[in-house]
């Protein structure tokens, strides 16, 4: 089954300058893909920092998605890692230069042509959406940071990523603590291996605790969602989602 792994770059991410949006965005894309998110990284600006988690996690998994990093200002270093990473030179793309002095004319500066260069032998991919290419290198993914600008990139990866069979997700709204089904949870779970299970709890609202099942197989998950609502006490179950079993009243 396909792997990703995501690198998040940015020294305002980890001084909390920016709270980080994109993988919120990136996970559940590649969840509704078929494809598991092994590993999330988040780097601050340093090109050799960055080289290194790109040859590390682009080798250990089929895709790696990159997050920030790719504007025309100092610390906008992400390309210049891509290229290292490579082993590459960075060369200024004509297709990106005619783009450029497109948008912006006779403002066009030196400024605005940083951003025509690229990894030698980078692909530039665009959509019709957004007409501004991505760089893609090898299986390594190069996206902006800006979530308003992410966001509208994730059709790229729909397009271009081997999607893999898909999840089945089903959810179990509940009114228990965490500390009451820790024990039938342990047993569902020893009992239902092609299935992950989850339980997330909550402060406030119309549940306390949110048990989901993930799994490739539908069978599977729909029996073990059966199971956990078999399981829970009567009258514990506030909803259900997602090939619903028969559920008793609340």
């Amino acid at each position: 089954m396909p792997t990703a792994a995501a690198l998040i770059i940015g020294n305002e991410i980890l001084t909390g300058k920016v709270e980080e949006a994109n993988l919120t965005l990136l996970a559940r894309e590649l969840f509704g893909l078929g494809i598991e998110l092994r590993r999330v990284v988040v780097c601050p600006d340093d090109i050799a920092g960055i080289a290194g988690d790109i040859r590390r996690l682009r080798g250990r998994f089929d895709y790696l998605i990159t997050s920030g990093g790719v504007g025309p200002t100092h610390d906008d270093v992400t390309l210049k890692a891509v290229a290292a990473a490579f082993e590459r030179p960075l060369v200024r793309s004509p297709e990106l230069v005619t783009k450029i002095r497109e948008m912006v004319g006779e403002r066009c500066s030196e400024g605005h042509l940083r951003m025509a260069d690229v990894p030698e032998g980078a692909d530039l991919v665009s959509t019709p959406d957004v007409p501004w290419p991505s760089v893609v290198m090898g299986n390594v993914y190069v996206l902006p940071g800006v979530p308003r600008i992410f966001r509208m990139k994730l059709p790229l990866l729909r397009d271009r990523l081997a999607a893999g069979r898909r999840f089945h997700s089903r959810a179990v709204y509940t009114l228990c603590r965490e500390t009451d089904i820790a024990e039938m949870l342990d047993l569902v779970v020893a009992a239902h291996a092609e299935v992950e299970i989850g339980s997330y709890p909550v402060m406030d609202g119309d549940y306390r605790v949110k048990l989901t099942v993930d799994s490739r197989s539908r069978g599977a998950a729909d029996r073990a969602l059966a199971a956990l609502v078999e399981a829970l006490p009567a009258g514990a179950v506030v909803r259900v989602e997602g090939g619903a079993p028969a559920v008793p009243s609340r």
